[in-house]
């Protein structure tokens, strides 16, 4: 990996971020279709742009120089192999990443949490999960590296996973008393009963006290974690290339805030969605069991056609098929 183009990288995010909290959300409010949709597709074109950076000079985000290839063609192979494997990838996290903005959506109307403090809690959260993403992958890809046979065990969990996604949803709130995280937290530490504003913290009486509104940030990274379980081990299905798997994570994640703003008001119309995210979970489950264990190869163009074709189609038959009215 080319050091400068990691600092670069990491210099790029925390540009991103800082212009995202104290510019474009320095006010709290309550975040529109039309902004949402203008910020998605801000982050879709640079999710592009380094998908052509990676097109055209592959080599040098891994720190390796022209002279390494024998010929032109073996490195056009791979400056192109290269931008496919984070293109997968990256599609891949962001149809995942789509089931963990349903979950966020309960998690904000079971704890009751106003609109324009939904921005605050997803960056925070957002940026917790890039921190423990870089931990997960870079671990992750020093343990397949050095034993390979971990996909397959990956691929076990996703395929179960995968299946568990076609039994009926629940739509209830979820029991925020009950809930591990808070229960966690209010034992361990002093919890206010009442919110303060957009504030995570709160001094009551001289003492400084956590408010409900980090519960609910706590709660979000909780699901996060467990979201990436699942997600990121599907990502090491199309490459095994930690530099990849992060940089295609951290794409999709940024963007993960106005996407889950320009689908919140609309989830309901997607719901064959769930189902095709299963169905792109059990593949990703086989084809690293076939591979590990029957040799199967499934080459980066064919799994991105895959996953683009699954989220496509679930999309489509969703607004062509009435969601069943339930009992």
């Amino acid at each position: 990996m080319n050091n400068l183009f990691f600092l670069v990288f990491l210099v790029f995010v925390v540009v991103m971020l800082t212009l995202d909290l104290f510019v474009f959300h320095k006010k709290d409010h309550i975040v529109g279709v039309k902004e949402a949709a203008l910020q998605t597709a801000m982050w879709i074109g640079l999710a592009m742009a380094f998908a052509a950076l990676l097109y055209f000079h592959a080599e040098w985000v891994h720190g390796r120089q022209v002279e390494d290839f024998a010929t032109l063609a073996e490195l056009n192979a791979y400056r192109h192999e290269t931008a496919e494997q984070f293109l997968a990838g990256y599609f891949l996290e962001e149809s995942l990443s789509i089931d963990n903005i349903f979950v966020m959506i309960m998690i904000f109307v079971s704890f009751g949490i106003k609109k324009e403090y939904y921005h605050r809690v997803l960056f925070w959260g957002i940026f917790g999960a890039i921190v423990l993403r870089f931990i997960f992958i870079f671990t992750l890809g020093a343990l397949v590296a050095k034993f390979a046979w971990l996909l397959a065990i990956f691929g076990v969990i996703l395929l179960y996973s995968g299946v568990k996604m076609f039994r009926p949803q629940s739509d209830e709130a979820i029991d925020t008393a009950k809930h591990p995280v808070v229960r966690f937290a209010s034992k361990h530490f002093p919890v206010t009963k009442e919110s303060f504003g957009h504030d995570f913290f709160h001094r009551v009486d001289g003492k400084m006290m956590i408010t409900p509104l980090f519960l609910v940030l706590l709660v979000i990274e909780f699901s996060d974690i467990i979201f990436a379980v699942d997600s990121i081990p599907a990502v090491f299905s199309v490459t095994t290339d930690p530099v990849i798997v992060y940089t295609s994570n951290i794409f999709a994640i940024m963007g993960l805030r106005s996407l889950f703003f320009l689908l919140s008001d609309v989830a309901d119309r997607f719901w064959l969605l769930h189902y095709g995210l299963g169905a792109l979970l059990c593949f990703i489950g086989l084809k690293m069991i076939g591979g590990e264990l029957l040799g199967w190869h499934f080459s980066t163009t064919a799994s991105l056609a895959v996953i683009l074709g699954i989220l496509v189609v679930s999309i489509v038959l969703s607004m062509l098929i009435r969601k069943p009215a339930k009992d």
